[in-house]
């Protein structure tokens, strides 16, 4: 009996023992099997490359699209140049579709740019990652973030164009676009040309707006007030206060012209400076040419206008300065880009609608009859000046060589500049008069005259004195015989009244003897006695 129980309690012991290591087992099979859940749950593991690592922690930095958890950062690391920034970041499996080509990813700050105050809720959050998804099938694992957020989501419908400038201006990623002073887009992208002689704008317009964007469309910098005294008085033009203070960009067709076709997604277009200069015609192909001048360039500036007689042909692009070894004197060539399309019609039938042999010959004829370029001050109180271009008859000949490019086109000097020229020669022919030996001379007449004065005084005035007493005694007695009651004068009287009976008693003979000249031979008849 003692036997049997000592069997069986072994029996319960081994039994009770095996069963103890079966729930290590039951605990690493359901560890496993969370743990596959787990991987099974994860999404894709991404690399996302930045220039810096502002705000971003590992373990707490987190992966968001429209403000929803796709994913976290799970380690930031140095690139192995030390140039970026590594993001390691986990995707979740609903997110495996953000993992492809063409999404894009930035880093979350609070930031203030053209599109106004972003991200200030990072402030108590912290930085995350934002997202923008893209459209391809094919997957990627490797990106470079972004360093702006983007302006446009992929998921915004509308078009996207492009605008080539000049410069960028004042606008950034994110400035506003505008349609008759409306906002219809915004710029999502700012690249340099190719040649770095200008930029790129990648600006995106709305759906519901896109239908005002034609092939006639013009689009210019709406930035800052347009300030403008003219004829019709001073005008201030501005799209909004935003374009003034963050800047923007407009778009607008010509008036009297129609949109035309409807612009298709990723279209160009040249971006001007203004809407003034967005506005003009179609310029044509620029002709570039070259003036010399030899007086003083100050006032004149790039980008000054080319002006005849009131209409604006072109600007400067460019001023030097040259020194002729012949010569030995400086000149200032001025090279300009002119547009003959805009002298009109019959300027283009003339030429025969770009036949290079008859513009040349036009040209040279117009050269011949006095066609000049000359500085102008086209601002009396900041002194700018601008070219003009006009025919001056009078001006001395000039030889133009036509197959030296640009052609030189010969210049006049300014009215102003003549003025000077001559106050100069007559300053440099007084500069030439010996005026030492004129004072020198001047002094000696002077003393000479001095010395004759002194001997008008010494001897010749006693004399002079003697001769006025003797006139004088001279006056006084002819006054004294004119006097009415002097004895003279009264003879004198009787003298002449006497005189004057006799003179009556001769005219009386006279006539007598005319009636009758017999009385010379027979003496007067007794009748007439």
């Amino acid at each position: 009996m003692r036997w049997s129980r000592n069997s069986s309690d072994a029996a319960a012991s081994g039994r009770l023992s095996s069963l103890v290591w079966l729930i290590p087992l039951a605990a690493a099979f359901i560890c496993a099997a969370l743990a596959y859940q787990s991987v099974s749950r994860c999404g894709p593991a991404i690399t996302i490359s930045f220039l810096n690592a502002e705000g971003l922690e590992a373990g707490k930095a987190a992966v968001k699209y429209r403000d929803v958890e796709i994913g976290s950062v799970e380690a930031v690391t140095l690139a192995p140049d030390r140039s970026h920034v590594l993001a390691k970041v986990r995707l979740t499996e609903d997110a495996r579709r953000f993992a492809v080509k063409g999404t894009r990813f930035w880093v979350v700050r609070p930031r203030v740019d053209a599109g106004g105050i972003s991200g200030l809720g990072t402030v108590l959050s912290g930085a995350y990652i934002g997202v923008a998804a893209g459209h391809s099938r094919e997957t990627e694992t490797h990106f470079t973030g972004l360093e702006t957020p983007s302006a446009v989501r992929s998921d915004d419908e509308g078009a996207r164009y492009v605008l080539h400038g000049e410069s960028l201006g004042s606008v950034d990623v994110g400035s506003p676009v505008y349609y008759r002073r409306v906002q219809v887009g915004r710029i999502s992208g700012v690249t340099l040309d190719k040649k770095g002689t200008g930029v790129a704008l990648d600006v995106f317009v709305d759906r519901q707006y896109q239908q005002y964007v034609g092939t006639n469309t013009r689009w210019w910098q709406a930035s800052g007030l347009d300030l403008r005294l003219d004829a019709n008085g001073l005008t201030l033009n501005t799209q909004s206060l935003a374009a003034v203070m963050l800047g923007g960009i407009a778009f607008q067709t010509p008036p009297g012209e129609s949109i035309g076709p409807a612009a298709p997604d990723g279209a160009a277009f040249p971006l001007a400076q203004d809407e003034t200069r967005a506005m003009r015609h179609a310029d044509g192909p620029a002709a570039p040419v070259v003036m010399k001048f030899t007086q003083s360039l100050r006032g004149l500036t790039v980008g000054a206008p080319v002006d005849f007689r009131g209409i604006q042909l072109g600007e400067v692009t460019r001023i030097g300065v040259e020194f002729d070894a012949r010569t030995r004197e400086f000149t200032l060539p001025v090279t300009l880009n002119l547009y003959p399309d805009r002298l009109g019609r019959r300027y283009l039938e003339s030429v025969q609608h770009g036949d290079t042999n008859a513009g040349k010959a036009l040209l040279l004829k117009l050269v011949a009859s006095g066609l000049r370029g000359q500085l102008r001050t086209g601002n009396l109180l900041t002194n700018q000046l601008y070219v003009a271009l006009d025919m001056f008859p009078t001006a001395p000949p000039a030889h133009i060589d036509l197959n030296v490019q640009p052609i030189e086109l010969p210049t006049v000097p300014n009215t102003l500049e003549e003025l000077q020229v001559q106050i100069a020669d007559i300053a440099k022919q007084l500069a030439q008069v010996p005026f030492d030996q004129l004072s020198h001379n001047l002094n000696e007449a002077l003393q000479n005259a001095d010395r004759l004065l002194g001997q008008l005084d010494t001897q010749l005035a006693p004399q002079a004195r003697g001769t006025l007493a003797s006139a004088e005694k001279t006056f006084n007695a002819a006054h004294a015989v004119l006097q009415q009651d002097s004895p003279m004068q009264t003879d004198l009287h009787e003298a002449l009244t006497k005189l004057t009976q006799t003179l009556r008693s001769l005219n009386a003979l006279g006539d007598y003897l005319e009636r009758h000249p017999e009385s010379l031979v027979w003496g007067k008849a007794k009748s007439e006695r």
